[in-house]
């Protein structure tokens, strides 16, 4: 069943108040009538399966006629730091991390990353990464969509990691040499709810300042396996690897 995100002012017990861009997807794309069924899920992570009542050029409303008991979220938080990849690269991580049940995103202006932030357009660039967030959690049936921001420097991302009971860098350098017991220690570690923060570098990888700051500021470097995975196959690892422990082991 099609699900939408709705901002919490346009929800009430009563009435679900659809506007933008899901009008003309619920209209035209979907070609959806009048008492159709689809779930709508609030910011706050409510979701409610709703009869449409009214279809408009501007608008869609839609009546609440079951509030849904959905347990989609990983049971810890994750925060994915991603060194500022190449190419589309970014929105990968971003589109297949939110699938994975990642909770923020933070692009990180690593002293290797080729691409730069242009600020003219950071605007526009987070509004798409938005949008694509917003649509990879539609498809995958998430009842939240993760936040994402502009990019921190190293100075910003150590203070931010204050605030997080486990702080991971993916550091290739471990790989090479056959460390294995760092993540699958923290996440034995790890209780339910708690903020798990992690870094992977981008093409180039982490310079040896940036992990040196990293572990001074309380990061634990770790191995991701034999293999040296690519910089947008590195956060899907550890996304699946942490729900496997949380959700399926």
């Amino acid at each position: 069943m099609q699900r939408y995100f709705i901002p919490e002012t346009n929800i009430t017990d009563n009435q679900v108040t659809i506007e933008g861009e899901d009008v003309k997807h619920i209209s035209r794309v979907m070609r959806m009538t009048t008492g159709d069924h689809i779930i709508c899920c609030s910011e706050e992570g409510r979701s409610a399966l709703c009869r449409i009542t009214q279809i408009e050029s501007e608008f869609v409303l839609a009546v609440p006629e079951q509030w849904l008991d959905e347990k989609k979220k990983l049971p810890v938080h994750v925060t994915i730091v991603q060194g500022m990849p190449k190419g589309d690269k970014l929105e990968t991580v971003i589109q297949k991390g939110t699938e994975l049940g990642a909770d923020t995103f933070l692009p990180f202006k690593a002293e290797r990353s080729v691409v730069k932030w242009d600020q003219q357009k950071s605007s526009k660039k987070l509004q798409r990464l938005k949008k694509i967030a917003k649509e990879a959690a539609e498809q995958s049936h998430r009842t939240t969509i993760p936040s994402i921001e502009e990019p921190y420097s190293i100075t910003s991302l150590i203070e931010r990691s204050k605030s997080y009971e486990h702080k991971l860098i993916a550091y290739e350098e471990e790989a090479k040499a056959g460390e294995s017991a760092a993540l699958v220690q923290t996440l034995h570690e790890a209780n339910v709810n708690d903020r798990f923060m992690i870094v992977f570098g981008p093409e180039g990888g982490l310079s040896d300042k940036e992990v040196g700051l990293l572990k001074e500021a309380g990061f634990t470097s770790c191995g991701l396996g034999p293999r040296i995975l690519r910089t947008e196959t590195a956060a899907m690892y550890v996304l699946a690897a942490i729900s496997y422990h949380f959700e399926l082991n």
